[in-house]
């Protein structure tokens, strides 16, 4: 292969986030409604029937289909599922930064008005347990407590330490996960909710 195919075929390259294809891909939508004259962000308790992380609060969201066209559509038909909202009734989704999780998962993060009233909104049981609305003014007045989770490396047992530099003394990078807290009334909004909670704040303030 010469230099010039090389190249040719670089160019023609989209970059992503390296090695994407072994994450999992989530889409979640931040929703915002106007309620008492004023704009609030929805929430919702996951279910405790649900496996992964029950009775805890989060946005509506899910797993990308190979069916979705793209992550908005995603966040779009998840948001329908789980909160009873119609298509129409979307007047504004537009994207976020996304996160890339340690734990092998890209959520693609939106944000959305919706054209209904809290009354409106009819949960799924199966996923959601409870709905709960925040005025948005809570979250630009009040930051979030942030505490960190640490984590060390550990190789396998039969890591080949002969290979690298250092051999058993290789002084492995370690990293501390931030964890964002906001306490409203008796709900605790926090880890990736809250994160983009902020994220979406900060957006705003810019």
């Amino acid at each position: 292969m010469d230099a010039k195919t090389i190249f040719e075929t670089v160019k023609k390259h989209n970059p992503s986030v390296l090695g994407h294809e072994q994450f999992r891909k989530f889409a979640v939508l931040l929703p915002i409604i106007e309620k008492n004259n004023e704009l609030h962000v929805v929430f919702e308790v996951r279910s405790h029937q649900l496996r992964r992380q029950p009775g805890e609060i989060c946005f509506p969201g899910g797993k990308i289909d190979p069916e979705d066209p793209s992550a908005k559509q995603a966040a779009i038909r998840e948001t329908e599922e789980e909160l009873g909202v119609k298509s129409g009734q979307f007047t504004e989704v537009h994207p976020l930064d996304y996160l890339i999780s340690p734990f092998g998962m890209i959520v693609y993060t939106f944000a959305g008005y919706l054209d209904v009233t809290e009354d409106e909104l009819i949960r799924n049981p199966d996923e959601v347990r409870e709905v709960f609305t925040v005025p948005l003014s809570f979250f630009l007045e009040n930051g979030p407590r942030i505490h960190y989770v640490h984590f060390e490396a550990q190789p396998e047992a039969n890591f080949p330490f002969d290979l690298i530099p250092g051999g058993e003394e290789y002084n492995w990078r370690t990293r501390q996960l931030e964890e964002y807290f906001y306490i409203y009334g008796d709900k605790v909004i926090w880890g990736m909710t809250a994160r983009i909670v902020s994220h979406f704040v900060d957006v705003l303030k810019k």
